[in-house]
């Protein structure tokens, strides 16, 4: 317990001065560990090293809630994060109960930043849009889909496509990172039902889910500390 805590006074000046630049060290060292161990998973993906991708994947988000603490992150941000970490774990597993462990972290990490979003307006029209497109990517993928999967996936996909939506409703740095979040899972989605897929899919996953991720995180701890 600090002094101000068992005292009920206010922490002095110098002690708030010596606090705020340990925190913002902290945060850079946060930032920098992220980068790179992102920077590690995406080289082993491309280099198809599955032991490097095992090594780096877990240390990412962990990383990154360090990193938007120290930035005075709301709690619906850390359990966004940390549940997203879960659904990394899951899916370090190629079995369809990982899968489904997977998808269900994720869909509860969407819940919490839809709580987040709050009631903030967001454009419509962009709702149109993401509607349209929610519409016609179940609607094609749904043949191609395990029976067993169709319905969990078309539950998720309409979770997904809410929080990238409501993301917009912070700003366009949050809106580019709820509509690369919906890329990236699209392609998983696209990667079950067993479509063409690009060279190296799993490293085009990765990068947009890492982007998608720090660009929600920073879009949310930027809007909540009332940074333009």
């Amino acid at each position: 317990m600090s002094t101000a805590e068992s005292t009920g006074r206010p922490a002095p000046s110098w002690a708030a001065d010596r606090t705020a630049p340990g925190r913002a060290r902290l945060g850079r060292i946060a930032l920098a560990a992220f980068a790179a161990a992102a920077a590690a998973d995406l080289v082993s993906l491309l280099a198809e090293w599955h032991l490097g991708h095992v090594i780096a994947k877990p240390l990412l988000m962990p990383l990154l809630v360090v990193y938007v603490i120290t930035r005075g992150a709301p709690r619906l941000l850390v359990a966004a994060l940390l549940f997203g970490w879960g659904g990394d774990l899951a899916l370090l597993f190629d079995a369809e109960a990982a899968f489904l462990v997977g998808m269900g972290s994720f869909a509860v990490g969407h819940v919490c930043y839809l709580v987040l979003f709050g009631k903030r307006p967001a454009n419509p029209l962009l709702g149109g849009a993401y509607t349209l497109a929610l519409l016609g990517t179940v609607a094609l993928l749904w043949t191609d889909l395990p029976a067993d999967l169709r319905i969990p996936v078309a539950g998720y996909s309409l979770l997904l496509t809410a929080m990238a939506f409501r993301s917009s409703a912070l700003g366009l740095r949050a809106g580019i990172g709820g509509a690369l979040f919906l890329l990236s899972d699209t392609l998983i989605a696209t990667g079950v039902a067993e479509w063409p897929q690009l060279p190296r899919p799993d490293f085009w996953i990765m990068a947009t889910y890492l982007a998608a991720q720090y660009l929600l995180a920073t879009g949310a701890t930027t809007r909540e500390a009332g940074v333009p």
